[in-house]
C-alpha cells in the first residue's frame, strides 16, 4: 500500500532483486499429484509439470533442499530414504503464531474450482495416490512430508531460512495447507510464491466471474499483498 498521486491510498508493484543464497533456501513442491478429479485442472497441471522439473532440478543441483509434499499419499512413500529423512529430523520447539491479516479470497472457490463442465468425478474425490512422476526425487537428498512441522524442522536443522513453494492450488493448498504460506508465514519463515508454476481452483462460473486465468492472477495479486512476495521461475534458473 503507498500513497498516491492525489494523496489516497493504493496497491502499488514494487519489482526488488535479491540474491539468495541456495544453500539458505528450500524449495517446496506442493501437491503436484499424479492425478486430480478435476479434469482441466489435471490437463493445466501437464503443461506446467516440464518446467517445474527444471527448476527442481536446477534448484537441487545448486544446493537448495527440494520437499516434495504430495499430501495424502504418504503410506506410498512409506519406504522412501527421503520419507524418512523428514520423519528423521530433529525435533525442535514450534514458534508461536504470528499475528497476521488473513482477509477473504478475492474468488469464490465454494464450489471446489473446477471449470469442467463434462467433468466425470464429483468434487473432491480422491484421485491421487502419489507425486506426478514428472517430477524427479532424489532420494539421497530430498524430503519428502505433507506435514507442516517436518517442513519447519528440516529448515531449521539445515539452517535454510528462505522457502520457495510451486504448485497447486494456489487458493486452496499452496495457501492452507500445514506447509503452506499462511502456517510458514505465521511462524516466520520468509516464503516467496513460484508465480508462474502455480494454478488456481476457480471456475468463472463463481464470482468475481472472470476468465480463470484471471482467477488465478487475483489469488497471486491477493498472496503478494497480504502474506508473500512472488518470484517467476526465471529468477531460479539464471
Amino acid at each position: 500500500m503507498r500513497r498516491g498521486p492525489a494523496g489516497n491510498s493504493e496497491w502499488g508493484v514494487i519489482n526488488d532483486e535479491e540474491h539468495i543464497d541456495p544453500g539458505d533456501a528450500a524449495l517446496v513442491v506442493c501437491d503436484v499429484w499424479d492425478d486430480h478429479w478435476c479434469r482441466i485442472s489435471a490437463e493445466r497441471l501437464e503443461q506446467l509439470v516440464p518446467r517445474m522439473s527444471k527448476v527442481v532440478v536446477t534448484a537441487r543441483n545448486r544446493g537448495m533442499l527440494v520437499i516434495h509434499a504430495p499430501s495424502e499419499t504418504m503410506d506410498f512413500y512409506a519406504r522412501s530414504p527421503a520419507r524418512n529423512r523428514a520423519i528423521e529430523s530433529p525435533m525442535v520447539e514450534l514458534p508461536r503464531d504470528i499475528d497476521h491479516l488473513d482477509p477473504p479470497l478475492p474468488i469464490d472457490d465454494s464450489d471446489g474450482g473446477c471449470d469442467a463442465v463434462d467433468n466425470p468425478y464429483p468434487p473432491h474425490t480422491r484421485k491421487w495416490t502419489r507425486q506426478h512422476d514428472g517430477i524427479p526425487i532424489d532420494e539421497r537428498k530430498d524430503a519428502i512430508t505433507d506435514k507442516g512441522e517436518e517442513v519447519y524442522r528440516l529448515l531449521r536443522a539445515q539452517g535454510r531460512t528462505h522457502l520457495f513453494i510451486l504448485g497447486v492450488h494456489t487458493n486452496m493448498c499452496i495457501l492452507n495447507r500445514s506447509f503452506g504460506i499462511k502456517q510458514m508465514v505465521r511462524w516466520g519463515v520468509e516464503v516467496r510464491l513460484i508465480r508462474d508454476l502455480t494454478d488456481s481452483g476457480y471456475s468463472p462460473s463463481s464470482s468475481p466471474y472472470v476468465s480463470h486465468d484471471e482467477g488465478t492472477n487475483l489469488v497471486v495479486g491477493y498472496i503478494e499483498k497480504f502474506w508473500c512476495s512472488t518470484v517467476m521461475s526465471d529468477c531460479l534458473l539464471r
